[in-house]
């Protein structure tokens, strides 16, 4: 289980001390925006590129924000029918004067429209996402984690006993994960069954995060429903040390920061066996998840605009329990370790004629060790990615191309011990080597039409196949605040590792995607509706009675999903309240694995609705949250019934409060956070486990499969310790 204390830390990295290290004091950049007539201009994007830092123009053609950068520097001003207008700054000790900006009108430019079909973006510019940091550790419910605060968004099923993300009608390996433009092969922490998983990775190393639902680039491959495009942050903004205690552990963290350079680590230890003895559970622990990990952050900028990033974690977790078991009538004990390490290195520069470098390496080491009663079962994955991508939008406002190659090596294996006196043998190894290479331009097509066309081919050692994966989407600003996107493509995956250690007799399996979207978005207000329909071919099956032999399995699955999704956010209308409201409406079937036939998975839900709010309450210093979810029921398979997956379990009803509040210790700026789910204690079930055996009354017993505990409350104080200057208490969390 991933350590908590991500719930709230606030992006409270920390760096190694250094004697020589000097604090680094913010700039402020203010000024106006003007047209050619003089007027004012709302709505103009102001940012410094390359950073996190920026505004946007208020009803007077006003802005005004702070920025870290020191030395030559650049303002970018962009608008909807106006030129890109580029200043540049000379950022020394004290703070520029007001700039009074103009921007000219551009009869050519297709108004910055942005191919949005399938992805929640809350910017034209794609800076940021419709999740930030602080929206993840703020959404009630989410316990701080990616994947929770993401299931509080349209195309997806909550699936309590996963705990991650199932996105219109695909399995939890149907979504990618990349970090930095570097797909990872791990992103979620070890699990047992009926123990949800959580993802590995803090929301506050990142800048935003873009969930794309389908119809993503060609840039990413490996994912049959969806994309999660983590992007970390630059250079920490400034020198200060974390400390946090939680009601489930503790934490460490120290960041310095240089010129150019900072350095992060932090230590973080998790052991939830003192709340567990306080706290009823469901489940006979026999050691309470504990976990302890660790990391180191660099960053160094080089050049004007170039980044070298390198981050490295590791994380080491473990726990025991008893579960029912519905054949003996009895308990099974199973135990879980897991340790995992991470290495991530990018870089990005900007080259000559228009073009830019974006390339990176990844390695990985999984290690997953379960113990279902006597038995020993490991799995061990190591792998290494690396990638280069070369852009170039030197043809200015009317078209970008997009060149870039990607390799992957992994080696799998798994052994398994009946009883520790027994031997160990292999259950399954193998090596993959899959190299992928793609081309994408993005065209406009005119002043409000434009085009992204692309194409992804890939091969595959371990399956000795190829494919190739046209992509295309169009957007039409069909309204000064309106777009209108369409797109449509073919995404491949090679099957999941249990899969292929049984037999790699297999085919990529494949999904084609066509979807259509409507968006609107005006003073903080955003609203889509999104059609879509995915069909499937290729998905591996099985026999159910073989699960171990290889000639059982074939390539020959299929399956569609189908529905409307529909988000509304508003920021505007109450004062210091942010809320959002987001349905999905999924029909679908599919035979995979050990589906006899076409049916409904079990992880879907046809209605799943989500609302989330947040209040700030200036005078308490205090922002307040809630989460009303609600899943329509799932289906299960009832050996005792005709059919398949025929079963219905209860709805999936929760609602989860938070709150925070803003204050000082000592002097420093510090949070006490609270948060407890399922406030109303409703008796949420995930699934039945049926006895393989039937009673010699010809009954069937069954376990329901249901949360550890009715609720989870989580105590935390975050302290942070920044010498530069006081934290502005006054001040809506943003």
């Amino acid at each position: 289980m991933k350590p908590l204390y991500f719930l709230l830390l606030l992006g409270l990295l920390a760096s190694l001390p250094a004697a020589q290290a000097q604090t680094v004091a913010t700039r402020l950049l203010q000024g106006t925006v003007q047209d050619e007539r003089h007027q004012p201009l709302p709505g103009v994007n102001v940012f410094v590129p390359g950073t996190f830092d920026g505004a946007v123009t208020d009803s007077v053609g006003a802005f005004r924000f702070e920025t870290t950068q020191t030395g030559a520097a650049t303002l970018q001003l962009s608008l909807l029918g106006f030129q890109t207008l580029t200043v540049p700054l000379n950022l020394t000790a004290s703070s520029p004067a007001a700039m009074q900006l103009r921007l000219r009108t551009d009869h050519h430019q297709l108004g910055g429209v942005t191919i949005t079909a399938g992805a929640f973006e809350a910017s034209d510019e794609k800076r940021g996402a419709v999740l930030r940091p602080l929206d993840i550790v703020t959404t009630a419910g989410a316990l701080g984690d990616v994947a929770g605060a993401l299931n509080a968004l349209p195309g997806t099923t909550r699936v309590g006993e996963e705990g991650k993300l199932f996105v219109r009608g695909g399995a939890a390996g149907e979504t990618k994960t990349y970090l930095d433009g570097l797909p990872v092969q791990t992103p979620y922490g070890g699990s047992v069954p009926s123990v949800p998983a959580r993802g590995r990775f803090s929301p506050f190393l990142f800048k935003g995060t873009v969930f794309s639902t389908g119809g993503y680039s060609a840039e990413f491959g490996q994912a049959l429903s969806a994309v999660v495009q983590l992007n970390t942050t630059d250079l920490a903004p400034e020198t200060q040390t974390g400390v946090s205690l939680m009601s489930v552990g503790g934490s460490l963290s120290r960041v310095r920061r240089w010129e150019r350079t900072s350095v992060a680590v932090t230590a973080d230890y998790t052991n939830l066996q003192p709340y567990y003895g306080l706290v009823p559970q469901n489940f006979g622990w026999q050691q309470a998840p504990q976990a302890l990990a660790g990391s180191l952050s660099v960053r160094h900028r080089t050049g004007q605009a170039g980044m070298l990033k390198v981050y490295g974690v590791w994380q080491q977790q473990s726990l025991a329990l008893r579960q029912p078991d519905a054949t003996l009538a009895t308990e099974q004990a199973v135990g879980l370790r897991n340790g995992n390490g991470y290495l991530n290195a990018s870089f990005r520069s900007p080259l000559r004629r228009g073009w830019s470098l974006n390339t990176g390496a990844a390695l990985t080491r999984d290690d997953n060790q379960v113990r279902p009663d006597a038995a020993r079962l490991r799995e061990v994955e190591e792998s290494a990615v690396a990638r280069l991508v070369l852009t170039n939008d030197s043809a200015g406002t009317r078209w970008s191309l997009k060149l870039g190659t990607e390799l992957l090596a992994q080696q799998y294996r798994r052994t398994f011990q009946a009883t520790s006196e027994e031997p160990v043998w292999a259950a399954g190894n193998f090596r993959e080597q899959r190299a992928a290479t793609f081309a994408e331009a993005e065209i406009r097509l005119a002043d409000r039409l434009a085009a992204r066309v692309g194409s992804r081919a890939e091969y595959s050692r371990v399956l000795g196949r190829w494919n190739a994966a046209p992509r295309l989407a169009l957007a039409w600003q069909a309204s000064e605040n309106g777009t209108v996107s369409g797109a449509y493509g073919l995404f491949y995956q090679t099957p999941a590792n249990d899969l292929l250690r049984v037999s790699r007799e297999l085919r990529f399996e494949r999904a084609r995607h066509a979807m259509l979207s409507y968006q609107y978005s005006h003073q903080n207000r955003t609203l889509r509706l999104e059609a879509y329909h995915k069909a499937y071919q290729h998905l591996t099956v099985y026999d159910a009675a073989q699960p171990l032999n290889p000639q059982a399995y074939r390539s020959t699955g299929t399956g569609y999903a189908r529905g409307l999704d529909l988000y509304w956010r508003d920021r505007k209308t109450l004062r210091n309240t942010d809320y959002w409201i987001s349905y999905g409406l999924l029909d679908t079937r599919r035979q995979a694995r050990q589906d006899p036939v076409l049916a409904v998975p079990t992880f879907a839900a046809r209605h799943n609705l989500s609302i989330v709010g947040k209040y700030w309450l200036q005078q308490l210093h205090t922002q307040v949250g809630f989460t009303a979810s609600y899943g329509s029921p799932r289906r299960y398979h009832n050996p005792t019934q005709t059919g398949y997956n025929q079963g219905r379990l209860p709805s999936y009803q929760d609602v989860s409060l938070n709150a925070s509040y803003l204050t000082r210790l000592w002097g420093q700026f510090t949070i006490v956070y609270a948060s407890v789910s399922n406030v109303l204690g409703r008796e949420n079930v995930y699934g039945y486990r049926y006895a393989s055996l039937a009673a010699p009354d010809g009954s069937v017993g069954r376990t329901a499969v249901t949360p550890a505990a009715p609720r989870m409350l989580f105590l935390g104080v975050f302290v942070s310790i920044n010498k530069n200057k006081p934290a502005d208490l006054n001040t809506a969390p943003d």
